[in-house]
Formats: C-alpha cells, structure tokens, sequence
C-alpha cells in the first residue's frame, strides 16, 4: 500500500499576490526614477534646433544642438560663445549667436573688421566679412551678439544688446544630423 505524501510551499517562496505587488511597487519606482532624472537633465540642458541662416557656416538649419543652461550660473561669458538667448523684442522666441562683447567692452566694426577694445578678432568661422560700420559700448548688464552668417544676421548691430537675464544658455555640441555633430567650443580659447 502507498502512503499519500502531504505538499507543503518551501519556507522561501512567497505567496503570488505578494510577488504581483512587489512587482508593481518596483515599476512605479522605476517611472518615478525616470521622471526624476528626466526633469533634471531637462533643469541643466537645452535641446535646441536652428531654425535660419544667421549662423552659418558654424550652425546649419536643421541642426539640433544641446546648451548648457547652468554655464553662465558659475561661469563668466567670454567672446567667442556660442549662445542662445530669448530674443529682445519677441521674447517667446529664442535666437543663438556668438558673443562678441561682454559687459563693458567696446566693439567696432569697420572695413569688414571686427575690433574689441581694439583688438582685431581673427574669425575664421564667419561665412562673410560684415559690410556694415559701427562702434558700440556695451552696458554693463548686456551682450553685444553677432551671426556668423554677418550679413544675413538679425543681431547686436540691428538691434542692440542683449541682456544678461535674457541668456539661456552656452551651446556645448550639435548632435544631429551625424555628418555635422561637432563641438561647440570657443576659438578663442
């Protein structure tokens, strides 16, 4: 005669209901995580695409590029950044330019030349030289902004400067499309 065994669960499984809302809690966790992590990179960084020609040769339309949003928070802004600011007389929309003045300086521009305080800058990355005259101060709280594209750029010697609240951001590198990912560093640096 056979004798009828008794199954018992082992000592370490758990029941299915358990592992059903164990399983629920770690997703909400993980979105959670997700959404957390995502408003924070979109705390410190921009995506931002290029809508025009004012950049030219640097910045194509179409470009998609990534700004630092906190380099200005510890850092000081420098000729030669690239930056994306809200634009002076429409504020819901944004432009990206090159500094060319910071606070206090003096730029002129004259004979296809541009001069801070005096000092010719060397441009190797502007499509055209200028073909407009100018000498501006810049105020203290402001940038003086130009194109790289000169003479197809809405910027500093049309309108005037930029002020410092109005900056979003320092561009760090175009991401796409792949044959124009590069760095967005300062030549003059």
């Amino acid at each position: 005669m056979q004798q009828a065994t008794s199954i018992t669960p082992q000592e370490n499984e758990t029941p299915k209901k358990d592992t059903f809302w164990h399983d629920v809690w770690e997703i909400v966790q993980t979105l959670l995580l997700a959404l957390l992590l995502y408003f924070a990179i979109d705390a410190v960084f921009a995506r931002v695409r290029v809508d025009n020609i004012s950049m030219e040769t640097t910045l194509m339309p179409g470009d998609l590029l990534v700004v630092n949003k906190m380099a200005y928070k510890f850092g000081d802004y420098h000729t030669g950044d690239v930056i994306t600011f809200h634009d002076p007389l429409n504020v819901k929309e944004d432009f990206i330019k090159r500094i060319i003045g910071t606070p206090g300086e003096t730029v002129s521009i004259h004979n296809g030349q541009v001069s801070v305080n005096g000092s010719v800058l060397k441009e190797n990355y502007i499509k055209q030289a200028p073909n407009y005259d100018g000498d501006w101060v810049v105020p203290k709280d402001a940038l003086f902004v130009l194109g790289d594209n000169r003479d197809q750029s809405s910027d500093s010697h049309v309108w005037g400067y930029v002020p410092l609240t109005d900056v979003v951001g320092r561009a760090l590198f175009v991401y796409w499309p792949f044959n124009a990912i590069q760095s967005m560093g300062n030549p003059y640096k």
